[in-house]
């Protein structure tokens, strides 16, 4: 390799390096916009995070970016896919005039404040414009990265969640999955009938307890709170930067269970960014392998880990100690029966393992219609309800509790839902293969210890950035590309 290609590499890192940092700071606004800002404030966070959208894309795009690629090579495995994520970033980002991406990030900022006020007054008309505008440019750029990348539109807009995995990957697995669930879900609730009904532990639950208790099982789980914090927010989620993570949850005093497992689910997400290589920080390689791969962090800790029986055996008693009550409504088989139980819902985030995937189904398959122009955003809520009722058979009563629910779309993210599912199916099988490799794992997991199962998620998956493609790194760990049978084993050994 030549000196002046080395340089080149050198000069890349150091280009990437600085438009990973403008998108730390754009984190840490979207975190505070969801936690502290005050109302007031939208119109000015939404200049800001175009601004920076618009000076990252200049940089990712700038003449002598296109010039160092052509003339960088490098060696050894880690630094030469490193290389080639470069050149894939740049591809997508120069198929993108600086002009749509400022405006995407304004629009989906206005969008998602006018959301947070309509969903609560369930009126989509309220929204409704400033949707249709969110879509109409996510379609500009789902067609100029089409044009840039030879993928079908929204295809293209797939590959920015998850490399690798299209609509044609996606399609039969769900296809799959809706065949499974028909034939699943009457059995799962002809078994749960037969059932004791479970006994909900009684409130009021303090918030500070909860906030303690939730405190504590995220540090049980291994996040180092040096490194992260944990607030409120409407809708829980994961941001923040690897050395400084931000999980949020919510809290009511009805019940502990939300904000637990929501904590739980969101350390997941929050240990993986932990657990990047920091040799790479900073660096495409050095990131987090795509969406799929992140849900399967937060599903592996939550519904796999913390809802099993070896746990709720540990987890059951530290309850009661906390809240007090009728010890028979924290004995690990009730709540087994509690956190476990299937029921037909309307939304998505409250919806147990085996219904779950029907939420992710209908919205991959309206957006995908949205994105390629077959459903207008007038028409959302009346195709919702009927997609809504021929997958679980009920219909939405109101649009608080159809197609207002999830912010997705009103942030912009278009192609991210699939990600969830195939999350969970790769979370079964991660799960799997972590049973056979790590000696006296259910023994941990019945004394409240999770680090076992960390620590080997940590070797296998979240230490290898994204150095490896989706299906190489579910090969590399547990030895074959994603299996959605496993997932399908899993549910029915659980709920049938």
């Amino acid at each position: 390799m030549s000196a002046s290609a080395h340089a080149a590499y050198a000069r890349l890192k150091a280009r990437f390096a600085r438009i990973a940092i403008l998108g730390e700071a754009q984190a840490m606004l979207h975190w505070d916009a969801a936690a502290v800002m005050p109302p007031g404030g939208a119109a000015a966070r939404g200049e800001q995070l175009a601004t920076l959208s618009g000076l990252a894309h200049e940089l990712m795009t700038a003449p002598e970016m296109a010039a160092d690629l052509a003339e960088a090579e490098i060696g050894g495995e880690w630094e030469g896919a490193n290389l080639a994520l470069m050149r894939h970033a740049h591809a997508r980002a120069i198929a993108l005039p600086t002009e749509l991406v400022e405006a995407s990030a304004r629009a989906n900022a206005a969008c998602e404040t006018v959301w947070r006020e309509a969903r609560a007054q369930s009126d989509f008309r309220r929204v409704a414009p400033y949707l249709a505008e969110v879509v109409r440019l996510q379609r500009e750029t789902a067609a100029a990265l089409s044009a840039a990348t030879g993928l079908a539109p929204y295809d293209a807009l797939m590959e920015g969640y998850q490399r690798g995995i299209g609509a044609a990957d996606v399609e039969p697995i769900f296809t799959a999955y809706e065949a499974f669930l028909a034939e699943a879900l009457p059995r799962a609730e002809e078994r749960q009938a037969r059932q004791p009904a479970p006994v909900p532990p009684q409130g009021p639950f303090a918030v500070a307890t909860q906030q303690a208790l939730c405190r504590e099982m995220s540090a049980r789980a291994g996040l180092d709170f040096e490194h992260a914090r944990l607030d409120e927010s409407l809708h829980p989620f994961c941001g923040g930067t690897p050395t400084d993570v931000r999980i949020t949850t919510r809290y009511t005093p009805d019940s502990f269970a939300q904000a637990l497992l929501g904590v739980l689910h969101e350390t997941g997400h929050a240990l993986y960014e932990r657990g990047l290589p920091p040799a790479y920080a900073h660096q495409p390689v050095g990131e987090a392998a795509g969406m799929a791969a992140h849900e399967s962090q937060s599903l592996i800790v939550e519904m796999q880990a913390s809802r099993s029986d070896p746990f709720l055996r540990f987890l059951g008693p530290k309850l009661h100690a906390a809240f007090g009550g009728e010890a028979s409504a924290y004995a690990p088989e009730n709540l087994a029966r509690l956190w476990r139980r299937v029921e037909r819902g309307f939304i998505r985030t409250e919806a147990d393992e085996l219904t779950y995937p029907a939420h992710v189904i209908l919205r991959f398959r309206l957006e995908r219609a949205l994105i390629g122009g077959d459903l207008a955003v007038a028409d959302l809520p009346g195709a919702w309800n009927e997609g809504f009722a021929r997958l679980l058979g009920l219909t939405p009563p109101d649009d608080a509790r159809g197609c207002l629910q999830d912010i997705h779309w009103h942030d912009g993210a278009f192609g991210y839902f699939p990600s969830y599912t195939l999350g969970a199916m790769a979370a079964a099988q991660l799960m799997r293969a972590a049973r056979i490799a790590v000696p006296g794992l259910k023994a941990a997991l019945e004394q409240g210890e999770l680090a076992p199962l960390t620590g080997w998620l940590r070797q296998h998956v979240h230490s290898q950035g994204s150095r490896l493609g989706f299906q190489d790194l579910m090969r590399a760990a547990t030895g074959k590309p994603l299996d959605p049978a496993d997932f399908t084993a899993h549910l029915t050994e659980r709920y049938l």
